[in-house]
Order: C-alpha cells, then structure tokens, then sequence
C-alpha cells in the first residue's frame, strides 16, 4: 500500500508575519539534508526577504489558464504528480482556483499530492479556517471568502505557529514590507487595526492549543465521547449555527451530525431557499458532520426520536427556533425538553425573523391543477344545484349550511392543495348568500343571524380542510419513509443471492434506476483496472450516451477510482463533468464507479442522496463477498 504524504502547515494569525518566509527556509534546511524539494507553488507577494529564498530551489512551472481573457497561474497539479518529489511547497492553502482546474479548492490539490505520497509544506491565516468565519467578521468587519475545512488543520502531521508582535507587524507594514506603499494606508485603517490584530493573534494561539488538546484526547481512549448535533434548514443564518456546533464538536472532541427534517412543505419552497438548504447542506458537509435526514412535520418528535436514537448529548438550535406561533403556544424548544429532557440544547443567536410567518404562508401556496379545479367546480355545481333542489321544499337554511360544509369536506377529501378547499369555501359563502338568503341574488343579508352562521361555517370548513390536509401529508412522508426502507431491503435481499459481478451491476443499476429516473453510467474494475463504462438501457438515452462517454467523463470516473473520491457534478472536483461519479468502495478497494447524471447543481435531493449512499454500500458489501470467493 502506498504510502500517505506528510502535511505540515506554516499557521499565522495575519498576513506578513512571516509564513511563506519560515516555509521557505525550512525547505531550504531539507534541501541541505538531501530532501527532494520542488517549489510547486509559491506567492511572494514581491518581498524581497521572500523572493530571495526561492532561488536556489527546483521550481516547476505555473498552470496557465485562460478564463474570459484573462489569464490565471495555477499550480500545476499533473507536472506536479509526475514529477513526485519527496517534498513540494504549496502556499495559500485556502486558495480558490481558477475556473477550469482540476479541483475548486487548492487545499483539495493538496490532498491528492498528500495520497500519490508527496510530503507538502503549505501556509495559511487563521481567519482562513471555517468555524471561525463568524467570530472573525465580528471582529474585522471583514467577510472572508476564502476557506478551508478545519480537519485539514486537525488532521495536518504538523502545524508550526508563526508568530510575531502585533506592533512589530505593524511596523512591518509601516515599512512596506508587506504590501505596496499605496496599499499601506487603507490596511491600517481596515484589516490592521491594532485591536483587530491582538484578537486575532490570541484566537490562533488558543486554536493551535485546541488542536494539540483534540490530539491528546484522541490519544486517550478513556474520555467519555460526547455527540453534537445541530439542526439544519433554509436560512442564511443557519451557517453561523453550523460554524458554532463545529466549534463545539472541536472544544468538546465530539461527535459531529447535522439533522434535517424534510416535511411535506419541502417541495413548496422557493428555488433559492433551496439553494440556501443545499449551501447549509454542504458546509455540514465541509466541517465533517455525517449528514442525516429523516421525515415528518412533527419537527420536535423527528428531533428527538434521531437524537435518543444515536445518542446525542448536546443539540444546537438557532434562536428562531424559540419563536412561538398563533397556532402553537410552545416552542419547539420547549417540545424538544419534554420529548427528550436528557438533552442539553444550546440556543445561538441566528437573527431569523419571519419564520413561522414563511411555514403559514406556504400553507396558501400551491401549483394549478386542472384536476383539483374541476374537482371543485363540479362539487360546488352538485352542491348547489341539490340545494336549490331542497329550498324548494322550503328547508331551513341551516340545512343548506351544512350541505355546503359537507360539500367542503368532500373536497378537503379528494384534493391535495388546501387552497382549493378555501377558495370553494369563500365560493359557498357567495352562493349561499346569493341563492338562498333573503333578499335574493344579492350580497344583502336581512338577519342578524347569517353572519355568525357563515362565520362558523367557515371556521368549521377550514379546520376540517386543514386537519384532513396534515394527515395526507403525513400520510405522504410515511409513504416516502417506507418506499426508502422498501428499497434499501430489496436491494440489500437481492444483492444476496446473486452470484457474479455481472449480476450486481446490473441489479445495482436497476435499483439506481428505478430510484432516480435518470440515465446511469457503471464502469466495471476488472483486475484493478477500470472497465470501459456501461450506460444503462442506453437505448432510451441515444443523446445522452454521448455526453456520458466522452473522454472528459471518461476520465473523471477514472480519476474516481484511482483516488478513491467521489467527484463530478455537485463536488468541488472536476464539477464541469455532466454526472456526479461515486466510487463503490469499501476501506481503500473500489469495486466500481458509478456515473448518475446530473441537470441543475441541486439536483439530488437529500432523501435521494441517502438512499443512493445506502445502496451503494450495499452494493460494496456484495462485491466484497464475490471477491473473496
């Protein structure tokens, strides 16, 4: 087995207090020992202390691309693979590259050269590492847009603090040994303010402390473990939650999970709340949570029952959580205490406003279906017309009250959307009051009576619609909820009596199949070599096998199998690609890598993602079996 890279990282709590610098010269210390060190990517900013230790080292040439006619230098990740030196430097580690490289993040180039065994020397800034995002801006005012998942930092084989006096840096600055004389004024007055400074001196000690404290308590395997779990949703402000609940899991050496509940309002949503879900979802994802995602609109009970269940001791709420709502006097907090009084629940700030106004509002929403609307029509017409037919029998117009709150119920019953149960309730209201209250074929009411009987007509029709509208949805969640389990058992019942490679692709692809309704692509491995791939019922997708077997997909999926990660669509590697492409793996053995193609970014929905991990696991358990055959 290969041997993993080392990575060391030259950690500063601001630019120009000398990372690059003590990077550069310790390569040069390696250098002299008889180290294989190239300089893959260096960015001397134009310090002259800097530039003159880049000589005398092998330097490789920069990745030229060109994007909307300019022209970006990227560090060369395939010279750098083939030229496998035993130590490479890489500066800025929480670089974004330019679009058209291999990977978004160039701490994403640095694990592959860390896993083809390339040891990396890299730098970073500690307002760069992403659970610290919030308390940084607080501090600087300053949104920093670039950053990196803090398990790169905890994971890293070596962190060296470069550190220097606060008022040494800013002499330092002073004399523009950081930046350009003309840049010199406006970084004093913004990111180098003295008090911005000392705070972010002490935040990078007291991380680097965190981190030798998570190595220790690692070590010792006699700590209580503590669970984490923070609860994810819609809002913008959701991150700064996420961000708390991983510092948290850091302070704690905890287990990290991040929850969501999908109710049956999920498909009502606007596009960029979903954008938003899908953002939350990913820096979930980024700061290490397993992602988990169950089903139902008793949001407290679905909380409670996952968190009993995995055993979380600590549950981090944002603070629009506590809101209480016209229908409901508890809060979901207070739901949560009686459900699961073990749990101890951390409310952070999240500055959500309207939130419970949003969840009633989307109750009114729906999409036109001409089938409902005839259904409510043609209800109303009977209902009238037998009315008619009854008031002229001279029947009280309490009767008719009620055959119109029946007729509202029928179509509560046979409709999904509760708007048209209101609007064929406010349809009831006119055609009583026209048609069968004196005087007739007018909006006049000569009672003092009729308003109260229309008033309680309404609140009774309404209730009924609204009750009758929650138990189709829940009805709907549970359907959803079993057709998962359904699928998860017969793939995992099929997969067992099959006997040959062959029959697992193609069942696995069946299932994928019948799951996603989209076209699937499986490559074989064969002698651990990637087959030629092989698109499902690729008669039915002429179009669509080209895409798919193009040279470019063809070698996402086999950079997939050699590294062993999923890339493609939706990943932060090779996303160009038409198809999300995950490797059907179990430990380090990839058994095969399968394609799913992919229209919009947020394609997959979260039920879809964890059904399609499931089966893939499944999948790699049967192969693993036939294997060792």
């Amino acid at each position: 087995m290969q041997r993993k890279g080392r990575l060391k990282i030259f950690f500063g709590y601001c630019a120009g207090v000398g990372k690059t610098y003590s990077m550069l010269k310790e390569a040069h210390e390696k250098a002299q020992e008889g180290v294989d060190v190239v300089i893959g990517y260096i960015e001397p900013h134009d310090r002259k202390e800097t530039i003159s230790l880049i000589d005398g080292l092998e330097q490789l040439d920069k990745k030229e691309i060109l994007y909307k006619k300019h022209r970006f230098y990227e560090l060369d990740l395939d010279l750098a693979l083939q030229r496998h030196p035993k130590l490479i430097l890489v500066d800025e580690l929480a670089h974004t590259n330019a679009i058209g490289s291999r990977h978004k993040k160039r701490y994403s180039d640095i694990e592959e050269l860390l896993r083809a065994g390339i040891d990396v020397y890299t730098t970073i800034n500690v307002q760069h590492l992403e659970s610290l995002h919030d308390t940084v801006a607080m501090i600087t005012r300053i949104q920093v847009n670039e950053r990196i998942p803090d398990h790169i930092f905890d994971d890293a084989d070596d962190v060296k603090l470069v550190d220097i006096e606060v008022d040494d840096l800013i002499q330092r600055l002073k004399d523009g040994k950081i930046y350009h004389k003309n840049q010199t004024k406006r970084a004093l007055e913004n990111f180098f303010v003295r008090d911005n400074l000392i705070a972010l001196r002490e935040i990078a000690m007291r991380r680097c402390a965190d981190r030798i404290n998570l190595i220790t308590s690692t070590a010792n395997k006699a700590f209580s473990k503590e669970h984490i779990m923070v609860c994810l949703g819609a809002s913008p402000t959701n991150q700064k939650v996420i961000r708390t609940a991983a510092r948290m899991v850091q302070a704690f050496h905890a287990d990290f999970t991040a929850l969501y509940v999908e109710t049956s309002q999920a498909d009502w949503i606007t596009q960029k709340a979903k954008n938003q879900l899908q953002a939350n979802l990913e820096l979930a994802r980024h700061l290490k949570a397993d992602i988990v995602s169950t089903y139902g609109d008793d949001i407290a009970y679905q909380i409670s029952q996952y968190a009993k269940n995995a055993h979380v001791s600590k549950l981090v709420l944002g603070r629009s959580y506590q809101k209480p709502s016209i229908f409901r006097k508890t809060t979901l907090v207070d739901q949560l205490s009686k459900l699961a009084p073990e749990i101890e629940i951390y409310i952070i700030p999240d500055q959500q406003s309207g939130a419970m106004k949003k969840k009633y509002r989307t109750l009114l929403k729906s999409k036109f279906n001409m089938q409902e609307a005839i259904i409510t029509i043609t209800v109303l017409l009977v209902t009238t017309l037998f009315a008619i037919f009854l008031d002229s029998f001279h029947v009280h117009i309490t009767s008719i009250v009620l055959l119109y709150v029946l007729a509202s119920c029928f179509i509560g019953m046979m409709t999904f959307y509760p708007l048209y149960n209101l609007i064929a309730t406010f349809l009831s209201l006119l055609l009583i009051d026209i048609f069968f209250v004196e005087p007739r074929f007018s909006l006049l009411m000569d009672s003092k009576e009729y308003p109260i009987m229309f008033l309680v007509m309404m609140i009774v029709s309404l209730s009924i619609s609204m009750m009758g509208h929650r138990l189709k949805k829940e009805k709907m969640l549970a359907s959803l909820h079993a057709h998962s389990m359904e699928v998860i058992l017969q793939t995992s019942q099929r997969l067992q009596v099959l006997n040959t490679y062959h029959e697992i692709m193609e069942e696995t692809c069946y299932q994928l199949f019948q799951l996603l309704h989209r076209p699937i692509i499986f490559y074989p491995v064969k002698h651990q070599e990637l087959q030629d791939g092989v698109l499902y019922k690729a008669c039915d997708f002429p179009a669509i096998k080209e895409q798919l077997t193009s040279i470019e997909e063809i070698a996402v999926a086999k950079w997939v199998f050699t590294n062993n990660k999923n890339a493609g669509a939706t990943t932060n590697t090779l996303s160009h690609s038409k198809a999300l492409y995950l490797a059907i793996r179990k430990g380090s053995c990839v058994y095969g890598v399968v394609g799913i193609r992919i229209n919009t970014s947020n394609d997959l929905l979260p039920f879809e993602k964890n059904l399609l991990k499931a089966i893939l696991n499944e999948t790699a358990l049967a192969m693993s079996s036939i294997a060792q055959q």
